[in-house]
């Protein structure tokens, strides 16, 4: 009430004594937190209050370039990228802002031009900052896990938007992004759990088949996906032929049910079990998982390198001279190392618990100089794919004629010069 009475000159007298400090209150987190859409929708700013009130000068700027002085704002990009979205509020000389990032995945792209594909796999657990897109042709995100009823669980792509986010980077880098199909798998490696069925029996089974393949061709178009890869590891449990003939009419369904323009992978094993595959060339290439020889692992095992660069000229020479010519072929490489814990008198691996896997990013934090090595000095010894052993690898897929590599996966890579993914594409650039 006195302050009421108090005439302009006092009220002045009495902000300059002590004077307010603009403010900017986001009570619904507008600014938080990057948003990602789609060219063509709107990101919206509105809900915020501002300090002192109706007092404030506002400028919104977008790439620091003025578009409204209004108490909110309304984006809507007419082109893909990233952009930054700043709120300036000034009052008596003194100034506050806020800033976040819209990300938007363009409406068109064009893939960047390629000879040989360089597929990074990005487990579910992956994200768009796990990526090196100058490093990469394609990118396969292992985003749904199939049910044996048939139904899929994409939940770990709609964490943070991951899946948004993924897409998005991925087309204004030029690079296409592969929907990968998993069972349960059983960690690092990539393998299903030991007698996993599920993949197995959804598509084994005509109405979860059909069930599935509506799912997947929903999320593809809903995320803007390019394509699907077919990982059906079940191929450990007592189903195992028959899951593995199943992929074809999956293969099919797919092929039927997606756009023409969409790409279509199966993942495939080299070990005995390649004689129950039915005909692939349908599909648009083949990634064989020419890695891990598993006879490095169990009670007494010797220890050693499980995927050596005999192992996988081996793995190719299964599939060119048995099934696909090696302009169809992708041949993965692992960025992860066979762990031992403990060994038995003879030296050899312990038991079935004694050993596991480490990411190769893990094994360079422990000591950088394991980029040039194959087995480092961590436990009871790790072994891996050092840059000499994938830049080998890649080598020979160039001289012969492979249609190109993948990495799994690009989350457990190393960065810069320990790159493995980098390596990889350096060869066969």
């Amino acid at each position: 009430m006195v302050f009421a009475g108090c005439k302009k000159d006092e009220v002045k007298t009495q902000e300059d004594a002590n004077p307010y400090f603009p403010r900017i209150f986001d009570n619904l987190r507008k600014l938080s937190a990057p948003q990602i859409i789609n060219e063509g929708a709107t990101a919206n700013f509105n809900g915020l209050q501002f300090s002192p009130a109706s007092k404030v000068k506002i400028s919104w700027k977008v790439n620091g370039k003025e578009m409204s002085t209004d108490t909110a704002f309304a984006f809507k990009p007419t082109a893909g990228g990233e952009y930054t979205i700043k709120v300036d509020v000034t009052y008596n000389g003194d100034s506050t802002s806020r800033q976040t990032k819209v990300l938007v995945n363009p409406s068109t792209y064009t893939f960047k031009p390629y000879t040989r594909v360089v597929l990074a796999n990005l487990t579910e657990d992956g994200t768009a900052a796990d990526v090196v897109w100058s490093n990469i042709t394609h990118l396969e995100y292992q985003v749904g896990k199939v049910s044996a009823d048939g139904s899929l669980d994409v939940s770990k792509g709609t964490v943070a938007q991951h899946a948004d986010e993924i897409v998005a980077r991925a087309h204004i880098a030029g690079v296409p992004v592969i929907m990968g199909l998993t069972g349960h798998l059983s960690g690092i490696d990539g393998w299903a759990l030991y007698g996993s069925d599920d993949f197995g029996t959804a598509i084994r089974t005509p109405a979860a088949m059909a069930s599935l393949v509506a799912s997947v061709k929903a999320y593809v178009a809903a995320k803007k996906m390019d394509g699907v890869d077919i990982y059906m590891e079940d191929i450990n449990s007592d189903n195992a032929p028959a899951n593995i003939h199943a992929i074809g009419p999956f293969l099919t369904a797919l092929k039927a049910a997606l756009p023409a323009t969409a790409l279509v992978t199966v993942t495939a094993t080299v070990n005995y079990q390649h004689w129950e595959y039915p005909d692939l060339s349908a599909a648009s290439w083949v990634n064989i998982h020419a890695f891990e020889d598993n006879i490095h692992i169990g009670p007494d095992a010797p220890v050693g390198q499980s995927s050596s660069y005999d192992f996988m000229v081996a793995g190719t020479q299964i599939w060119t001279n048995f099934h696909l010519p090696a302009n169809k072929l992708v041949v993965g490489m692992p960025a992860f190392g066979l762990r031992y814990n403990a060994l038995n008198a003879a030296g050899n691996n312990a038991s079935w618990g004694s050993y596991d896997y480490m990411t190769y990013k893990d094994i360079i934090a422990a000591d950088p100089a394991n980029a040039g090595k194959e087995k480092a000095a961590i436990a009871q010894g790790v072994y891996f794919n050092g840059v000499p052993l994938v830049t080998k690898k890649a080598a020979y897929l160039k001289a012969n004629g492979f249609k190109g590599a993948y990495l799994w996966a690009a989350d457990y890579d190393a960065t810069g010069t320990s790159s493995l993914g980098a390596a990889i594409y350096n060869t066969l650039k």
